[in-house]
Order: C-alpha cells, then sequence, then structure tokens
C-alpha cells in the first residue's frame, strides 16, 4: 500500500524504517511544528534550574533588587513552558492519529481485497482487533516515541544547566544513570513477546464473545448457558494470564528508574556535602543543580518506559502489516483483457478444486454447460460442492485444474473487474449494510439513479414496503438491516441484482428460510430476474429444480446426472432418490445444503 514493499521481516529497522517513510513521511509540516513545540519546552524546562540558582545567589549577595525579580520571571517561564506543552501535545496528536487513520485504512483496504480463504480464516471479531487493539498499542507507541524527543531534548537541556552549574557534580549523575540501559533494554524484548501474545488472546476473546452472541438462540434452546459461560471465563482467564505478565514486566521499569534516581540523588547530595564543607560551592549552585536532577528524573523515567511502548507497538505493527503484505492469489492474470461480449454462456471443463489444507478435492473433473438464458440447478447431497461449484465462476476461489468459462473466455484470463460486473449473487440470507435503503439497492450498480433504483425495487416486489418505511428510500435499515423482516431483506437483495443487470445470475436459493406469503413474492421477482439471463442455481426446493432447464446433480465433487426433471426420474438414480426419500411436497427441501 501506498508503493510501500511487501516485506515479511518483522525485525526492529525494518519496521521502524517502513512506518518512517510510508506514513511519517507525509506529515513531515506537523512533525516541524510538534518539534518547534518540542525545542520551546525543553528550553524553558532547562531554564527552571538556572532561574533558581540566580535567586539564591542573589539573595545570598544581598542583591535584592534584582532578587525579587525572580519570582516574577518564575511565573512567566512556567506559563510559556504550559502553552509550549499544550501546544505539542495538539500537535503530536494530530500527526499520530493521521497516521493510524492512513495505517487503518491500508489494512482495511488490505482485508476487503484479499482473497476470501485469506478472510474466512480468521473470525471477523479477530481481523476487528487489529483496528482496535493492534491500532493502540502503535497509538501509544508512536505517542510516546515523539515525545520521547521531548525528553531527550529536556534532558539534553537540563545536563546543559547541570554542566554550566558545576560540571564535576554532572559527571557523577551521569556515570550512574546509563547503568539502567541494559535491563531496560532486556524488559522490552519481554515486553514484545508477550504483548504479541496478549493481543492474540484480545483477538480470541473478540472472537469468542462474538460467536455467543450471534449464536444466542441455540445456546438458550439447547440451554448451554454453563457451557458458554465456562468458555468464556476460560478465555478471560488467559487474557487475564496475558496482561498480567505484560504488566508485571512493565511495573518493574518505573521502581527501578526511581530507585537509580534516589541512588543519584544521594551520591550528588554526599558529593555537595563534601564540596560546600571544604568553601568549594555556592547554595544557589547547589540548590539549582538539585533542582535540574529532580525535573530530569521525570524525562529520565519516561524514556525508560519508552522501549516498553516501543515493542507493543512494533507487535501490534508487524502483526498489520503481516496482513497487508499478504500475497494475494486471485489477481488479474498478466495481459488479462476485458470479458468479451457474450449473453451468459457458463461452462465448467473438467474442473477440480482443493481447499487449502484439506486432502480431499471439493470438487473433480467436474462438466457441465450452462446456455444463455437458461437456468441450470445444482442438486446433490450436503458436501457435494454445489457452493464451491458457484463460487468458482466471479473467482472468489480459482479452480486447481480444468476450466471455468464464461462467454469462451477462461474467468482467470480476464480482468476480475470485468468478470464480476457481469455477476450478480444472491444468497439464503441476504446481506444488508447499516445504512439507507437507498443505499443498499444502489451497491448493486453505483451512481444508479434514484428513477433506477425505484424501478428495480418495484421489479423486485419491494417498492411497497419502501415507500411506506417512515423516510422511504433514505430510511436507515440498521445493523445487518435489523429493522426488516426476513422476506424484505431478500427482496432487498434481489432489487441489487436486478439493478445490476448482471449476464449471469448465482442464486443459492433466496427463499427456503421465507413463509409461503413472502416466498411467492420472492419467486415472482426471482422469475422476473431470471428472464433473459443464465442462471445458476443451488436448489433447495422441487419447484425450483423443476422449473430449471437442465439439472446437475452433484455427489462428491462429480456431475453424476444431468438432464431434465423428467429425464432424470426416469433415470431412476441419485436424483430420483432425493426426491423420494426427502418427499418433496413442493416446499421441502432436496437437500440440506
Amino acid at each position: 500500500m501506498h508503493g510501500m514493499v511487501p516485506n515479511s521481516d518483522g525485525s526492529t529497522p525494518v519496521l521502524v524504517r517502513r512506518l518512517a517513510r510510508g506514513y511519517l513521511a507525509r506529515h513531515r509540516r506537523g512533525i516541524g511544528l510538534a518539534l518547534l513545540f518540542t525545542v520551546a519546552l525543553a528550553g524553558l524546562t532547562a531554564l527552571y534550574p538556572i532561574v533558581i540558582q540566580q535567586g539564591f545567589d542573589r539573595f545570598a549577595a544581598g542583591d535584592s533588587s534584582i532578587a525579587w525579580l525572580i519570582p516574577p520571571v518564575i511565573i512567566l517561564v512556567t506559563c510559556l513552558k504550559a502553552l509550549a506543552q499544550y501546544g505539542q501535545a495538539v500537535a503530536v496528536q494530530a500527526v499520530v492519529l493521521r497516521v493510524i487513520e492512513a495505517i487503518q485504512g491500508d489494512l482495511f483496504r488490505a482485508l476487503t481485497r484479499a482473497d476470501l480463504a485469506q478472510v474466512v480464516r480468521d473470525a471477523p471479531a479477530r481481523h476487528a482487533s487489529r483496528f482496535t487493539v493492534d491500532a493502540a498499542a502503535i497509538r501509544e507507541a508512536l505517542t510516546k516515541t515523539i515525545n520521547g524527543a521531548a525528553d531527550i531534548l529536556t534532558v539534553v537541556g537540563l545536563i546543559g544547566s547541570m554542566v554550566w552549574l558545576d560540571w564535576q557534580m554532572s559527571l557523577v549523575a551521569a556515570l550512574l544513570y546509563p547503568i539502567a540501559v541494559l535491563p531496560i533494554l532486556k524488559l522490552g524484548k519481554r515486553i514484545r513477546r508477550a504483548s504479541g501474545g496478549m493481543q492474540d488472546r484480545m483477538g480470541e476473546v473478540a472472537a469468542q464473545l462474538t460467536e455467543s452472541f450471534s449464536a444466542a438462540r441455540v445456546v438458550r434452546a439447547y440451554r448451554l448457558e454453563a457451557q458458554e459461560e465456562a468458555r468464556a471465563g476460560r478465555a478471560f482467564a488467559q487474557l487475564r494470564a496475558a496482561l498480567l505478565g505484560i504488566a508485571r514486566t512493565r511495573a518493574s521499569l518505573d521502581p527501578m528508574l526511581e530507585a537509580l534516581g534516589g541512588v543519584a540523588v544521594a551520591a550528588v547530595l554526599a558529593f555537595v556535602g563534601w564540596r560546600v564543607a571544604s568553601g568549594q560551592g555556592t547554595v544557589g549552585e547547589f540548590t539549582g543543580f538539585v533542582a535540574a536532577l529532580l525535573i530530569a528524573s521525570r524525562p529520565v523515567r519516561a524514556l525508560g518506559s519508552l522501549n516498553a511502548a516501543l515493542q507493543e507497538g512494533l507487535a501490534g505493527l508487524s502483526r498489520v502489516f503481516a496482513v497487508i503484505d499478504a500475497p494475494r492469489r486471485i489477481t488479474d492474470a498478466p495481459g488479462a483483457v476485458p470479458l468479451p461480449a457474450g449473453r451468459g454462456r457458463v461452462a465448467f471443463e473438467d474442473v477440480g478444486f482443493h481447499y487449502e489444507g484439506t486432502p480431499d478435492a471439493a470438487l473433480e473433473g467436474l462438466s457441465f454447460v450452462a446456455e444463455p438464458g437458461q437456468t441450470v440447478a445444482l442438486v446433490g447431497p450436503s458436501g457435494a460442492g454445489k457452493s464451491t461449484a458457484l463460487a468458482l465462476v466471479p473467482r472468489l476461489y480459482d479452480a486447481t485444474a480444468g476450466a471455468v468459462r464464461l462467454d469462451g473466455a477462461d474467468v482467470r484470463q480476464v480482468s476480475l473487474g470485468s468478470l464480476r460486473d457481469a455477476i450478480a449473487y444472491v444468497g439464503q440470507d441476504a446481506v444488508m449494510f447499516d445504512d439507507t435503503a437507498f443505499a443498499n439497492i444502489a451497491c448493486g450498480r453505483p451512481g444508479a439513479t434514484p428513477e433506477q433504483v425505484e424501478e428495480a425495487a418495484r421489479a423486485a416486489a419491494a417498492h411497497g414496503f419502501i415507500a411506506g418505511l417512515p423516510q422511504g428510500y433514505a430510511t436507515p435499515l440498521g445493523p445487518a438491516g435489523g429493522r426488516l423482516s426476513g422476506g424484505q431483506k431478500q427482496r432487498i437483495a434481489l432489487a441489487r441484482a436486478l439493478l445490476r443487470d448482471p449476464r449471469v445470475l448465482l442464486l443459492d436459493e433466496a427463499t427456503s428460510a421465507l413463509d409461503a406469503e413472502n416466498e411467492a413474492l420472492v419467486q415472482g421477482a426471482l422469475a422476473r430476474l431470471r428472464q433473459g439471463r443464465t442462471t445458476l442455481v443451488i436448489a433447495h426446493r422441487l419447484a425450483t429444480v423443476r422449473e430449471a432447464d437442465r439439472i446437475v446433480v452433484m455427489e462428491r465433487g462429480r456431475a453424476v446426472e444431468q438432464g431434465s426433471h423428467a429425464a432424470l426420474m426416469a433415470a431412476d438414480g441419485l436424483y430420483a432418490r432425493l426426491v423420494r426419500t426427502q418427499a418433496f411436497g413442493g416446499a421441502e427441501p432436496v437437500t440440506a445444503g
């Protein structure tokens, strides 16, 4: 994305370089503004010890005329520092949030364009956790890293003040703080490893919760409440253990730095006591130096904890880039051409297909032809490969043997955009977006006019109930179309397909879960939708099968019988057995799936 070269290397330098070049480089002006405020903040902080030293020494010298100016100067420095602090915080967040927005956009783009096999491999909630958990970790790391620049400049400024006040005391303090570097780096590595595990646990918990809530009816019907509670309890316990492991490691940083700071202050005080006793320093220098040392303890501690946040962010960044970089197999072939003109002739030629990671073939030697305008019904036992066959036409998956042809062209050799523009799909579960009725239909053909959308809705017997909604076509349908009945959702899905005006219609028959009244309305809309189009339908009802021009009977990924209903019944093969054993009465399913 954005010209970045896919890279599986998750090492820190590679991740940081990619983040800087691919995202931060676009915000040079914002980063420059943040640095300007940062320099001002660091400089004003470094002034404190010098102002304090001047005040004490002026008082000690009896120069009261200038000494009384010190309190107003301190107030002025404090106010300017507060303004710089506010400006820096806002400037940093403006840059960080834009970077996170860009990363989330790239991640979403990668997932929406990824192969279907890659997307279905993980639960939706696990994908969602990358936009929340991982993004939060990256945001925290970026914020602390940019703030770390302010802390470094502040410490440098304070070191300058300390050296100016007393270089010998500065040397004592400087020898103590670097001792903390090694344990901080070691703890950072542990945190990065633990953070990866914690982010995985959070994804698993989110996926399990989504699964449990979506299965609410089954959980109650089968009295699985206790089982689900126990399963969730185990997931929560694993997440707690992962979070506690990180918390313990992170919690050890601040006390370690606090103790080190105490040792540094004690050592400086002992050294200063010896110097004051021998008459080698002033009270102002001593007070200013200790003030600088104490002021420096906060940014030093922040720099110590920076590595921990950075490692968590890098773990999240590594996971996000792994998704963005995942290679796509379903892409335009080199030299892909637009789909040639035609009327929608679909041919399966000795097609074979294996799902990744499964030894058995989902399809093997599947051959049949759907002539332009014909309706071809795929029937067979559950697991026969019907849904897989449908998925190969729009290249949701690619055949691993043989070829699927549309109007004479191998679907793998034409551009993906032109292929999918020629196809519409309507499934048993009508997919609705949390948008208006108009938008849910218009997505079938982006840019469609209101008149075209209404015409499609009328043809799908949907205009009547849409017009009766509170805001008509502008009515939001809610998440997953929750404000509509099953029949209404199906008719909107059919209107979407009609608006697309496809050559080929793929139906995982849309009426199997509807009541008689809704089924009649949807069947009428389906009849209009099929007119003049090649239709491949996974048939669940005898009425649909009888209407088909050709029936392809599938078993174990093969077409074992083909023909009309009458011819197949006369052959007394698998199809005839399915019809008899399922006891069709016009509404009973041909198969389970």
